[in-house]
């Protein structure tokens, strides 16, 4: 069983609308301001996950270049930005961190994660996109990701992803190569 933990918005001391100290927890995600009426609800962020396969089966993985879990392996994705789809996310963010354009991309899957942000919790969906793209040799780290590389699937260890819910993705995505993806 999970340990309990604080409210999310437990470092929200006043209302973000009216600036009233009397901001108070309302349920298990909101907080409402006695003073203004204003309540705010605290939800997930979506992000994506990009699986990328080359010509010989392997999977592309990158370096992080910041933390949290600096240094540690990683798929390439991130978060959505207000006004994307979460396709668009994850075309950005692949060809933000490894220079490669997405031609194709299928849903796979999603998890929830909870990343920690300079020291805030932000609650995550993390959707898995499957995605092929249109010249694999000309990858290259780029932004947050120190480096990358082509790693054959008999190499890959769950245990060496820094982030949960990608270390939990990794898990889900050997146990489907048990069985050919859809």
């Amino acid at each position: 069983m999970d340990a309990p933990t604080k409210h999310p918005l437990s470092q929200f001391r006043f209302c973000p609308r009216c600036g009233s100290p009397d901001f108070r927890e309302h349920d298990a995600r909101s907080k409402h301001c006695v003073a203004c009426g204003f309540t705010y609800y605290h939800n997930a962020a979506a992000a994506t996950v990009a699986v990328i396969e080359n010509a010989r089966g392997e999977l592309l993985v990158v370096r992080r270049a910041l933390e949290p879990a600096k240094g540690t392996l990683d798929l390439p994705g991130g978060f959505v930005d207000p006004g994307e789809g979460v396709d668009e996310g994850c075309r950005r963010e692949v060809r933000e961190e490894t220079s490669l354009e997405v031609t194709t991309m299928d849903f796979l899957f999603s998890l929830p994660n909870v990343y920690v942000f300079s020291g805030f919790p932000v609650h995550t969906t993390d959707c898995f996109f499957r995605c092929k793209v249109a010249d694999e040799s000309a990858a290259g780290a780029a932004d947050d990701a120190a480096s990358l590389r082509w790693l054959p699937w008999s190499e890959v260890r769950p245990e060496l992803f820094g982030l949960h819910s990608v270390r939990r993705g990794v898990e889900r995505l050997l146990a489907l190569r048990r069985e050919p993806l859809p």
